[in-house]
């Protein structure tokens, strides 16, 4: 209770405390996007923008390093490569008028860009012995159940040796982030990262505080929004596009990459990159910003997933008592060995069915190897999986964590 003077007594306080360390604790994975104008704020002698800030950047990644301490595993999404790669070449270059403003011309500077963003990642990171990895995907690797698999699984070995993941738009082959086309910004390539690794939050920051009810840049008395529970026609209304044309995102696209996280079972947070150690705040509960909660959770969203691909499925494997058994009483994953007959045909990364003996369905989950390729493993050792086949994606034919029991 608050006393007559308007502070918290022990027993509040503790409560508190408790909340903030609860929170804190149940936070495991967490997709960090950092937005243009934080990593290339630098201004030259003529005001304007151009390279990487890197007093911004170091406070970010030295944030994100306590993290990493905290045991937290952090992915970085990062924007800023164009306005790197403007600092490359001299004013006369990059404003070249045989095309700057073509898409081939932005792509060059984000692959010039790329370098200098990577070696400064690497060199602020270094100062806390932490090594980076960069990782350039596309809008295809996100959607296309392959190469959806191979960016997980390369992110996750990235996670478990303890290096921080660097995720970035491809811009030298994806030109819709450029062209301002169809997908668009790292917003929603953040949501798509952290569905991908089934991230516990997402935060995106920027130099907005959060989503207010009206622009804040053409009403000073506009409020922020400290929460929304769910995404309305309302909240549209308040959202608008990039305030200063320079990011490819602005508050539209971000209420995009909440919907696909919330309905995805992740929670997201919009807040500035300027705040006072806002990733210590947010992780540990605080209300910092804009908070969009989950709208199921992240079990509940992948049984969905799965639940429905599975109608459109040919692909099935029938599997003996004992996989069974496993599967059902001891939550394990499915190897080669307990399988007995391979039915239909699938590839990697197609949702396919668990069957017994009897054809009764036991679950549903994704394939880590082609029907082709299971039929030459089945009820074979997983010691003996990469000889017979040449390639290894794995022990497991179905992860556990991408498996629904029915």
């Amino acid at each position: 209770m608050a006393s007559a003077f308007g502070k918290t007594d022990n027993t509040e306080t503790a409560q508190i405390l408790g909340q903030a360390d609860a929170a804190r604790r149940s936070l495991r994975r967490i997709v960090v996007k950092l937005g243009t104008n934080l990593i290339t704020g630098k201004r030259d002698a003529d005001g304007r923008r151009r390279g990487i800030d890197e007093v911004s950047l170091r406070d970010l990644v030295s944030q994100i390093a306590a993290l990493h301490a905290d045991g937290k595993q952090v992915i970085v999404v990062t924007s800023g490569a164009v306005g790197a790669g403007r600092e490359v070449l001299s004013d006369e270059s990059w404003k070249a008028p045989q095309g700057r403003r073509t898409v081939a011309h932005r792509q060059m500077l984000a692959a010039l860009g790329q370098t200098q963003l990577m070696l400064a990642y690497e060199r602020l990171f270094g100062e806390h012995g932490i090594h980076v990895a960069q990782a350039l995907v596309s809008r295809e690797d996100l959607t296309q159940r392959r190469r959806y698999l191979n960016v997980r699984d390369t992110l996750e070995a990235i996670l478990e040796v303890g290096a921080v993941p660097i995720v970035n738009e491809n811009d030298v082959v994806a030109v819709e982030e450029l062209a301002g086309v169809i997908y668009g910004d790292n917003d929603r390539l953040s949501a798509m990262v952290a569905n991908d690794l089934e991230a516990d939050l997402l935060i995106l920051l920027g130099e907005v505080e959060g989503l207010f009810e009206k622009d804040p840049h053409l009403d000073g008395n506009a409020k922020i929004i400290s929460e929304v529970p769910k995404i309305t026609t309302s909240i549209r209304r308040s959202a608008r596009g990039p305030h200063d044309g320079r990011g490819s995102g602005g508050m539209a696209s971000k209420l995009e990459a909440a919907e696909l996280a919330t309905s995805s079972g992740t929670p997201m947070v919009i807040a500035s990159g300027r705040s006072t150690d806002v990733l210590q705040r947010i992780c540990a509960g605080e209300s910092v910003g804009t908070r969009f909660p989950a709208a199921i959770s992240r079990i509940e969203a992948k049984k969905r997933w799965l639940m429905t691909g599975i109608t459109d499925s040919q692909g099935a494997v029938l599997v003996d008592e004992g996989a069974v058994t496993a599967l059902r009483n001891r939550g394990r994953s499915l190897l080669a060995a307990g399988i007995v007959r391979v039915n239909g045909k699938f590839s990697r990364g197609d949702i396919i069915k668990i069957e017994d003996g009897n054809r009764q369905l036991v679950a549903c989950g994704l394939a880590t190897y082609s029907s082709d390729d299971v039929d030459k493993i089945k009820g074979r050792k997983s010691g003996e999986v990469q000889e017979l086949l040449g390639h290894y994606f794995g022990m497991e034919v179905v992860h556990r964590n991408n498996m629904v029991l029915v």
